[in-house]
């Protein structure tokens, strides 16, 4: 989930900050893709960490290469984990990339330590900031997405934005907030301006610097709360 300077940039609602574990309310984690390099999950857990979301896909054609390492780290660490799918709706529909996603690491299983997967929606890596889609194109691209992912996994997938992309992108739609746990980047020091009609942030990226590796995630509640959302 790392953002391009572009990107960067166009979010104005992502503000420096240094990082905050130590004065942050709520469950520590991170999020992890290859381009992280070496993570150290066992001193995160020492530390305080209890969750990690890591990257497993990208489109239809995909997959990341540290996936595997990763997850199996995790789990030997006693973190609890899952996978995110980084989309590309200018490339294939909604319910293809899901099911893409379920088959290679964004599956869930109900063993109580892996979170349902997470939909990285955002700025696009290069040209248009919105993949070229109307606001309700894009809404109906993620329906695609979410309603594919449930019925495969039997789970409603977290999603994964920011405030200002949220808005330009979907219109600020509120289609998703009954159901999908809101996964709110914002670096700074509060989570801001919540967008799409959900109440609140179940999980806040709060920095793209984290001790062990990754971007810096906290959960918006207790433990028994995070192991709530990973059994179902």
């Amino acid at each position: 989930m790392k953002l391009s300077t572009i990107s960067l940039i166009a979010a104005a609602d992502l503000v420096s900050a240094a990082p905050l574990e130590k004065r942050i309310a709520g469950v520590p984690g991170f999020d992890i893709s290859h381009y992280q390099g070496t993570v150290d999950f066992e001193s995160a857990y020492s530390s305080g960490a209890r969750f990690v979301i890591i990257k497993a896909t990208e489109g239809t054609d995909y997959t990341d290469p540290g996936f595997s390492d990763h997850y199996d780290g995790a789990t030997a660490a006693g973190l609890i984990r899952g996978g995110y799918h980084f989309a590309h709706p200018d490339t294939s529909t909604g319910s293809a990339q899901a099911s893409y996603f379920f088959k290679n690491g964004g599956g869930w299983s109900d063993d109580g330590i892996t979170l349902p997967g997470m939909l990285d929606i955002e700025y696009a890596p290069s040209g248009d900031t919105c993949y070229g889609l109307s606001q309700s194109a894009m809404v109906s691209w993620i329906t695609s997405f979410v309603n594919e992912y449930q019925s495969l996994s039997g789970r409603w997938p977290l999603i994964y934005s920011t405030n200002d992309w949220w808005t330009t992108c979907t219109g600020n739609s509120d289609a998703f907030s009954g159901n999908s746990p809101l996964v709110l980047a914002r670096y700074g020091s509060s989570p801001g301006t919540i967008p799409g009609g959900w109440g609140y942030q179940t999980i806040w990226q709060n920095s793209d610097s984290y001790t062990y590796g990754g971007d810096s995630d906290f959960f918006n509640g207790s433990l028994d709360n995070l192991k709530k959302l990973a059994t179902g």
